[in-house]
């Protein structure tokens, strides 16, 4: 197993057939992955549709959550069950387009470091003009004080390495932070390209102010493990022969 693509969902039922169909054709014959969905406490269909869909989809993989914890907690449930040693992580939405995963995976693997992320960049967003507006002030604040080098922390398509994510601390609405958490671990992070959609189908989970105040909070939090975090160059002394 190289790739497991890890999904997270919350009332996604009419999204899932679309996205996972998708991801088949981005990666059938370029590697062999698995496709991990995470139904986070859905109270519609999402859960009764993904067990249909595992015949069409053999690949497919499915975790529930009996009640919904969130998106980290969504995400870290699909990376600690996964197989493979890459991670790509892709909203439920379908705005991710899975045709980027195999260009961010690629980037991934010539990057020297072991402990290495590659990013996406919604550069042209298709979301509301308000969104778009809250999005960018949230960048630009969190990259003034974190310092993490990162024009779109919020994009959902990532690509990382297992060991690495299990190596960073936990908390809830950890996946906004990912880059500075990467980089507070000595790792390096790389943003690159990708393409991005509009919503189809369902409805945004996310309100602006609720996402606003949660982030101020947690935001202050990361600038606190920042602080104390150490790096140690680790050198073996080796007794003589």
């Amino acid at each position: 197993m190289e790739l497991s693509v890890v999904v997270p969902v919350h009332n996604e039922a009419e999204n899932l057939a679309p996205l996972l169909g998708e991801i088949e054709q981005a990666l059938d014959g370029r590697c062999d992955y698995e496709v991990i969905y995470v139904d986070d406490g859905s109270t519609d269909d999402t859960f009764d549709r993904l067990v249909g869909l595992r015949h069409q989809f053999p690949r497919l993989r499915i975790l529930r959550h009996r009640r919904g914890c969130g998106q980290s907690t969504a995400l870290a449930s699909g990376i600690r069950a996964a197989r493979a040693q890459y991670i790509a992580t892709l909203d439920g939405d379908g705005q991710n387009d899975p045709a980027d995963i195999p260009r961010l995976w690629e980037a991934l693997k010539h990057m020297p470091q072991s402990r290495a992320m590659v990013a996406g960049y919604r550069k042209s967003r298709k979301d509301t003009g308000w969104r778009k507006f809250s999005s960018r002030v949230a960048n630009a604040v969190r990259g003034g004080l974190l310092k993490d080098n990162t024009p779109d922390t919020g994009c959902g398509l990532k690509v990382f390495s297992r060991e690495l994510f299990l190596a960073l601390p936990y908390f809830d609405h950890m996946h906004r932070f990912l880059p500075a958490l990467t980089q507070r671990a000595g790792g390096k992070v790389v943003s690159v390209e990708v393409n991005h959609r509009p919503r189809l189908r369902g409805v945004s989970k996310y309100g602006t102010w609720h996402r606003l105040w949660v982030g101020i909070v947690d935001l202050f939090g990361v600038i606190w493990l920042q602080r104390r975090a150490r790096v140690p160059e680790v050198e073996e002394i080796t007794p003589e022969a």
